[in-house]
């Protein structure tokens, strides 16, 4: 099971006319700041293929994604006292997204998703930032506090079949209409009902599960 998986982004997710004109990305600071968080962000990319590859993620918290993701928050944490929430017209389209990637990632630290969700929320109604960023972190939070979560970008391996579906979705009728709110396309579709995995391999994905959950009580998610 991989509790980070998430909806897949492609090219084709949705822009906006930004209210607030952007900066001319060839200003020394605004340079130096995208690439910087494109740089943590290739390093996250990196360290996960090497894992995958290797055959160590997707269960328990793999030590060394762990420590990327700390040492990347806490950098991106230090950059947003200095500048406020890296939006598109500060660090581009994809510096701002290489900071939701970032935040996104943040899965051991309650506090500060919460916090750059308020932030998200604020460049969202300034039209710094598209909807969508707030969306997935807004359902990455509820799915590690237990809650159902209410765009559906939050997938996960199910224990009984191994098929990836969405975590618990608090209006199912209405998922499309909410994703629309927000800018996102229609939900993909969920899979039907599959053969059941072995009983050991249920029992070692429900393991992987006990895991997190305690992961997530330890961190200060949930009680």
């Amino acid at each position: 099971m991989n509790l980070q998986r998430q909806e897949r982004l492609t090219s084709t997710a949705p822009r906006y006319n930004l209210a607030v004109p952007p900066n001319p990305l060839n200003h020394p600071l605004s340079q130096a700041l995208r690439s910087e968080l494109l740089a943590m962000r290739e390093e996250d990319f990196r360290v996960r293929q090497e894992l995958i590859d290797s055959g160590e993620l997707g269960g328990e918290y793999a030590p060394r994604m762990e420590r990327v993701h700390i040492k990347n928050a806490a950098r991106l944490r230090e950059l947003i006292e200095v500048h406020g929430w890296p939006a598109e017209d500060m660090a581009g389209q994809d510096g701002a997204e290489a900071a939701w990637l970032i935040v996104q990632h943040s899965v051991g630290e309650p506090h500060f998703q919460r916090h750059v969700l308020e932030l998200l929320r604020a460049c969202i109604a300034q039209g710094r930032v598209p909807a969508w960023h707030a969306a997935y972190l807004e359902d990455r939070i509820a799915m590690q506090e237990g809650r159902a979560q209410c765009y559906g970008s939050q997938w996960m391996d199910d224990t009984r079949d191994g098929r990836t579906r969405p975590w618990t979705l608090a209006e199912p009728d209405r998922v499309n209409e909410l994703r629309a709110s927000v800018g996102l396309g229609t939900l993909r579709p969920i899979p039907e009902p599959g053969p059941e995995l072995p009983v050991k391999q249920q029992e070692l994905q429900r393991q992987i599960y006990r895991w997190w959950e305690q992961f997530f009580v330890s961190k200060g998610w949930r009680s």
